[in-house]
């Protein structure tokens, strides 16, 4: 049966000032890194190993990954980075508090941005403060100017059925470290759940969710490990 994990990053620092982080690099918190060693310590206490390891190309999913490796004596695994599972990119509401963006647009419109499954929020302004085009680790990507839940399913289930889903066929077991959003695409494929459900599904920052899965990738089970 194969084995997958994923794992939500951190506590990083604009969770902590809630601001919409999207596709900005930022840092995990004192309490991220701690949430990524417990992750660590308690997957290798319940007797977990990998086989290969996925993550973004975001700071804090990759820390958050090592952070948890180092913790199970399992830095020498293999990774691979790639942008396709990266946080939804927020668009014109990058950088912004979420309580002072409520104030200004209304709680519905906010509400609207960030949970409706297939609205994307204003776009991003070319050239400015958050505008990712000339960040060397996006060279050759065509970098989105926002994007909605929708979108972030369009990119990150063509690198799941690619890449992770034959090293699972394989019998590889794996982890996946990586963002709220880019992981709702996966909980929703392996899952099956509706468009509509999706939107509320909630996954905290350095919990292990972990898959039973059938020799198709379909979810038999998943459950937090923390719970069991």
């Amino acid at each position: 049966m194969p084995t997958l994990v994923l794992i939500r990053h951190g506590q990083s620092a604009w969770n902590l000032e809630n601001r919409f982080t999207g596709w900005w690099d930022v840092d995990l918190t004192g309490r991220g890194v701690e949430e990524a060693k417990a992750a660590g310590r308690l997957l290798a206490e319940k007797g977990f190993d990998f086989d290969q390891c996925y993550t973004s190309l975001q700071t804090r999913a990759i820390k958050t990954l090592n952070l948890a490796l180092e913790e199970m004596q399992r830095l020498w695994l293999p990774v691979e980075k790639d942008w396709a599972l990266n946080e939804r990119h927020y668009g014109g509401l990058t950088g912004l508090n979420k309580a002072e963006t409520a104030a200004i647009h209304g709680d519905e419109q906010v509400h609207i941005w960030r949970r409706a499954f297939d609205i994307p929020p204003p776009l991003s302004e070319t050239g400015g403060a958050f505008d990712l085009a000339k960040d060397r680790r996006y060279a050759g990507v065509k970098i989105p100017q926002t994007e909605s839940l929708k979108d972030t399913i369009a990119r990150v289930l063509p690198y799941w059925e690619s890449r992770i889903a034959p090293d699972l066929k394989a019998g590889k077991r794996v982890i996946v470290s990586a963002h709220g959003n880019s992981l709702r695409a996966l909980v929703k494929h392996l899952s099956n759940i509706a468009d509509a459900d999706i939107v509320s599904l909630e996954i905290p920052t350095g919990q292990p969710i972990v898959f039973d899965l059938d020799d198709n990738l379909a979810a038999k089970d998943r459950y937090y490990l923390s719970e069991r």
